[in-house]
């Protein structure tokens, strides 16, 4: 809860005016601005229409720690966060049912007997954008026209919240302590649970994330809090961590190129010290609260920037070293990865929707994919087993890729750690790909159909205006454009292997027509199963082209990695925001499209000048994405306050 905002408490009767004193104080202590206490809901509604950010309502009769409501009023996973403990329920407390950290229904214990996952801990925060949601279910609850329950003033309004629809995540209490208590035993006993816990050593652990995967739990999250806790003490914050982050990971790229055995070795221990610092960048900023959409966003794209770049070591050092495919191998990864990201990214969205939806009756298996759905539940439950850590590795996570790189590197140098890379990774691939796309089918979730499906494709002026054919199914179209792209490459790779495949410009007219039958799903409806793969597979589309392009057109290797890399940059930079909650890049339009780029790739091929017209397209696409961040994160927040000041001011001033 920002600083600045209200913080309207809710007085409980049986608790008496000590206990919400008490919590008025720690409110203060969490951020709160100003404590308010309202009378009743229609006062509570009243503030909710007066304030202009996030509010955090209490009821009087919970007991916890201060961090426990600075957590909930600092949690970075939504707009609007519920407080929810695992207490048995009392008379009147609601319970709650959450998926994927998600309130997903809400109501007497009662109703959700069998189901329940907790109650509600009498604490939610509310962002600035559900407010009139709020204030209209206070007043609806207030006149008795919402259904909720009987019991607490604010159990009965988070009652009628999320009767409403309010998307509300669950904030779950660990290692600290949070009750509510209905009488002064209760009460004590609260009270000495809380002066029984160090505040501060829990919260550095909860700096560490409750699941990890393998590698990090056990190689990195052993001893990467006391580097957060001595970067806290000196004053870093989680911006300056993670561009030291992309400093030990440019310096590693650096070494791999070098080659050489002492390089190499180095170059594998600052890699696994820049992972590190990867971890401790999150930890740091959960440590000390510190969360903002510009910090989410820089470590996402941090993230992906630094891997590539060690890609381009690697492809580097190999080809140094005497292998001729050396910065092909570091193409084909990068390519893999990011593809295999954008899979990642839209079936975390599905089942994040999914989890929204209705449940499948009762009995209702759902075939392969929903015993599939209900195996990997159980796996996911039980922590700590083997097959848990074999589900989490198997994947391939950054902390396996980030080790497999440092070891094979150190070992055996950089041919053989691409060759490792992309060999787990095609598998990884495989298994992920197969089994999400049983799981979907049984989900059937149509998630591209909820946000704006034409900038998620990264279309351009040329497919918008392309004829839509609907029976083939964008999903269909968008498969064809990829196949006819991997078809091109296949054939430009096989025509350098024996001598010049410059004559294989002729055939790109064609190979680009195929690539546009991609676009003539653009206005098509995307609610099929599977359509939550059409960005990925419109991405492969895109990027075999372009390396196709660059085979036929004799452009240089490295050229070909840089371009590609550029276009990742750009496809991450909207799943980043997708998951930020972000708005569009603000020179989204002047990317051209993934139809338009290719094109123009292939005009440049077909006249002779495939080199150049790379190098210049990526050089004009990195300077949009460049100039889209500084106006996204710089200049127009820089308005947004200067004209907020500006109306303040105006305010303030007297007639005349």
């Amino acid at each position: 809860m920002p600083t600045t905002t209200p913080a309207p408490g809710l007085p409980a009767a049986t608790t008496g005016g000590s206990l919400a004193d008490r919590l008025a104080a720690q409110l203060r202590r969490a951020g709160a601005a100003e404590v308010r206490f309202a009378a009743d809901l229609d006062e509570l509604a009243a503030l909710a229409d007066a304030a202009t950010g996030p509010v955090l309502v209490t009821g009087a009769d919970l007991v916890a720690h201060t961090a426990v409501l600075r957590h909930l009023a600092t949690s970075p996973v939504g707009p609007t966060v519920a407080l929810v403990l695992t207490d048995p329920p009392d008379a009147g407390w609601v319970a709650v049912r959450e998926e994927r950290g998600q309130v997903v229904d809400a109501g007497p214990a009662e109703r959700l007997a069998g189901e329940a996952t907790g109650i509600f801990g009498g604490a939610l925060r509310v962002g600035a954008d559900d407010l009139p949601v709020l204030a209209a279910a206070a007043r609806a609850v207030a006149a008795g026209t919402a259904p909720t329950v009987a019991g607490p003033a604010v159990d009965r309004l988070f009652a009628g919240l999320a009767g409403l629809g309010t998307l509300t995540f669950a904030h779950r209490v660990r290692l600290l302590v949070a009750h509510r208590v209905t009488d002064a035993a209760g009460l004590a006993a609260a009270a000495a649970a809380v002066a029984a816990v160090d505040e501060d050593r829990a919260e550095l652990k909860l700096s560490v994330k409750e699941r990890d995967d393998f590698f990090t739990t056990f190689f990195v999250s052993t001893w990467s809090p006391y580097v957060t806790k001595a970067a806290a003490r000196i004053g870093l914050g989680p911006t300056a961590v993670t561009m030291i982050s992309v400093a030990f990971a440019v310096a590693a790229a650096l070494l791999f190129g070098v080659g050489g055995r002492p390089a190499l070795v180095a170059g594998a221990v600052l890699l696994y010290l820049g992972f590190v610092l990867d971890c401790v960048d999150g930890q740091l900023a959960r440590y000390t609260r510190h969360f903002s959409a510009w910090g989410g966003w820089l470590d996402t794209m941090a993230d992906r920037a630094k891997e590539y770049l060690v890609y381009a070591g690697l492809g580097y050092g190999a080809t140094q070293a005497g292998f001729r495919y050396g910065w092909a191998l570091a193409i084909a990864a990068m390519t893999l990865q990011s593809v295999r990201h954008m899979t990642d990214t839209w079936y975390g969205v599905l089942h994040d929707e999914a989890a929204r939806r209705p449940r499948p009756a009762a009995g209702a298996t759902g075939g392969i994919g929903g015993k599939l759905n209900a195996a990997s539940t159980r796996v996911q439950a039980d922590t700590g087993s083997v097959s848990y850590w074999l589900k989490r590795t198997v994947v391939f996570p950054i902390g396996e890729r980030w080790a497999l790189i440092a070891v094979t590197v150190a070992l055996f140098g950089p041919l053989v750690s691409l060759v490792a890379v992309l060999t787990w990774g095609v598998l990884a691939f495989a298994y992920t790909g197969a089994l999400r796309t049983l799981r979907a089918r049984w989900m059937w979730v149509p998630v591209l159909d909820t946000v704006d499906a034409t900038l998620h494709r990264d279309d351009g002026p040329l497919a918008r205006r392309l004829p839509v054919l609907r029976p083939m199914g964008p999903l269909t179209l968008a498969v064809v454009a990829a196949l006819g792209s991997a078809a091109l490459l296949v054939a430009a790779l096989l025509a350098a292997n024996g001598g010049d495949p410059g004559w294989l410009r002729w055939v790109l007219p064609v190979a680009l027509l195929v690539l546009l039958v991609g676009g003539l799903g653009a206005g098509a409806a995307h609610n099929g199963p599977l359509d939550w793969l059409v960005p990925a597979a419109l991405r492969a589309a895109e990027y075999l082209f372009a390396i196709a392009v660059g085979v036929v057109g004799g452009v240089p290797a490295w050229l070909v990695f840089g371009y590609v890399f550029v276009l990742t940059l750009h496809h991450y930079d909207l799943t980043a925001r997708l998951e930020k909650r972000q708005a569009a890049p603000p020179l989204h339009p002047a990317t051209l499209g993934w139809e338009g780029r290719s094109a123009l790739l292939a005009l440049a091929a077909i006249v002779g000048i495939a080199g150049i017209g790379m190098a210049t397209l990526g050089t004009y696409l990195l300077v949009v994405f460049v100039g889209s961040v500084v106006l996204a994160w710089v200049v127009l927040p820089a308005r947004a306050a200067r004209a907020t000041a500006g109306l303040v001011g105006a305010e303030g001033r007297s007639p005349g």
